[in-house]
């Protein structure tokens, strides 16, 4: 069943109108109908919500292996026509995992010529994916275990790496001086414990989200938005505007965090309006960072992988 069809399975009556559906599992599902046309078992997408993080991270890691996610984020097959900032994270990888066997410009070992753009086993990105993910058995091609940002930047630089100089995406420090202090981030989001909850959490954004998609972000947040990150609108009987975050959602309530931290169950009965928001409230840092600016902050935010 596709997924528009899962999403009609969610919300009708082949579950039940009684059942209290989490909302991310259906935002998730929301996700997919959006942007995949394949067969997404709900029961794999029920059991993930017990753990929001890995459903986060496995709904990334399936979409990309299908290639559905939109020209922002997506891994593509022609050299050239990759985002700058997966080619830089992806040279950072390169450096720290595969210089060391391979060589700076991938000419180490004999017969493997990485800078050339042709490779012996891989015809596409998906053969390149399988090759980083899983080895190459009896050989010393080890596998490695790369989150879906690190994997899309891998790729990104190995395409490129004949057409491209050193390059460095930013630095780590300063990208949490700017996060922490002008770019005033943690009045929205919160990272390891600190800061405020009215954002999403970004303690383990690294692990879930490419260079070009954090890039994407922080310049146009609204068109990059995931429709998990959507704020609602409701507004009660007696006319109180309420605005947040929302946490969960059944037939009969929605839970949420408002602008000022708390968190608000209310009563769909109760209301007169609830409108989910397609416009981010987070501002664009386009013309606001410069670009070394924005730079180390996307460096920052690809080091933030949760606890280990």
């Amino acid at each position: 069943m596709p997924c528009r069809g899962v999403l009609g399975r969610v919300s009708g009556s082949s579950i039940g109108g009684a059942i209290n559906v989490d909302t991310r599992v259906r935002l998730v599902i929301e996700f997919c109908a959006d942007r995949v046309e394949s067969e997404i078992p709900i029961q794999l997408l029920i059991l993930l919500s017990k753990d929001w993080n890995m459903l986060q991270r496995w709904v990334l890691v399936f979409s990309l292996s299908l290639g559905a996610i939109r020209p922002t984020t997506q891994i593509r097959d022609r050299p050239g026509q990759y985002a700058q900032a997966d080619i830089q994270y992806g040279s950072q990888i390169y450096s720290a995992q595969c210089s060391p066997c391979h060589g700076p410009d991938g000419d180490s070992i004999e017969g493997v010529e990485l800078g050339s753009g042709q490779f012996r086993r891989a015809s596409s990105d998906a053969d390149l994916r399988t090759i980083v993910t899983m080895g190459i058995g009896g050989t010393a091609m080890p596998p490695f275990n790369f989150d879906a940002g690190e994997l899309a930047g891998i790729i990104a630089y190995l395409r490129n790496m004949r057409n491209v100089d050193a390059v460095a995406l930013g630095d780590v420090n300063r990208g949490r001086t700017v996060f922490e202090g002008t770019g005033n981030c943690m009045s929205c989001h919160r990272v390891n414990g600190k800061g405020s909850r009215v954002a999403p959490d970004l303690s383990n954004i690294g692990t879930i989200r490419t260079a070009n998609a954090l890039q994407s972000s922080l310049v146009d947040p609204t068109g990059s938005m995931l429709p998990v990150n959507r704020s609602v609108r409701a507004v009660t009987r007696d006319g109180t505007v309420i605005r947040g975050r929302r946490l969960n959602e059944d037939t009969y309530s929605v839970q949420l965090i408002d602008d000022h931290e708390h968190l608000v169950s209310l009563l769909k009965a109760n209301l007169r309006e609830f409108t989910v928001l397609k416009t981010s409230s987070m501002p664009s840092y386009e013309g606001k960072l410069s670009s070394q600016d924005l730079g180390d902050v996307i460096a920052y935010l690809l080091s933030l992988k949760g606890p280990r």
